[in-house]
């Protein structure tokens, strides 16, 4: 008897008291086992993916320009060719995206030789004392699945005043032609359109300002190659 009692008293201890309960313990530690790597790898998976990329400006695909009216007449528009420059970007975090653009200012061209020498010259940027222009990011809003406002600092001329980019990512991933085109495979792209508007006045550019308009409109439009 008092055998019989003890033996019970160890199965007690060491087995679930039925076979289903024994079944479900043995069920619940599987799924436990293969839950706990599957959570891991996904976490690693979504870390990646979250992850900001640096991404440099492909000058052959990269306009910033500028617009303005003139006299009431008609829109002109002229651009800077000469830039450098990078972003810090990723679609599951665009408030975190940083952007650092440095313009040779003596790039300008509005396809008036006249013309640029006259924008060049100090009653304009003055870009024999004043030879850079710089706008860097201070924050990131995002306002859509795919869109945002840039905020940051513009200095032209010695003056910096902060300015409000509204951007649009346009596209992110390979290079459509990756498949043929050599130079464009291995590697991660991103693409924007960006306006903004700016007082040219505000930069000490305001000559014949507002007969010709004091607002400018800032356009640009990038594809940038993920730096390795």
């Amino acid at each position: 008897m008092i055998v019989r009692e003890l033996l019970a008293n160890l199965h007690a201890c060491h087995f679930p008291s039925s076979k289903t309960t024994y079944l479900k313990d043995l069920m619940n530690r599987s799924l436990l086992n293969t839950a706990i790597p599957a959570l891991t790898l996904a976490g690693a998976l979504f870390a990646q993916s979250a992850s900001a990329e640096t991404y440099a400006f492909d000058p052959m695909h990269t306009k910033i320009m500028f617009a303005y009216n003139h006299l009431g007449m008609s829109n002109q528009y002229g651009r800077f060719d000469g830039f450098e420059g990078e972003i810090v970007f990723s679609a599951d975090k665009m408030a975190e995206s940083k952007v650092n653009v440095t313009i040779d200012a003596n790039t300008l061209d509005t396809d008036v030789a006249k013309l640029d020498e006259h924008l060049k010259s100090p009653d304009f940027f003055d870009t024999a004392k004043n030879p850079r222009i710089t706008f860097k990011s201070t924050g990131v809003k995002q306002t859509g699945s795919k869109s945002m406002q840039i905020s940051g600092d513009l200095t032209i001329k010695g003056k910096t005043h902060p300015v409000v980019l509204d951007a649009t990512m346009n596209y992110q991933g390979e290079h459509p032609l990756a498949k043929f085109v050599k130079a464009y495979a291995g590697s991660q792209w991103v693409a924007f359109s960006a306006r903004a508007r700016v007082r040219r006045t505000d930069f000490d550019l305001g000559l014949y300002a507002p007969m010709t308009s004091d607002t400018v409109d800032i356009i640009i439009e990038t594809e940038l190659r993920e730096k390795k």
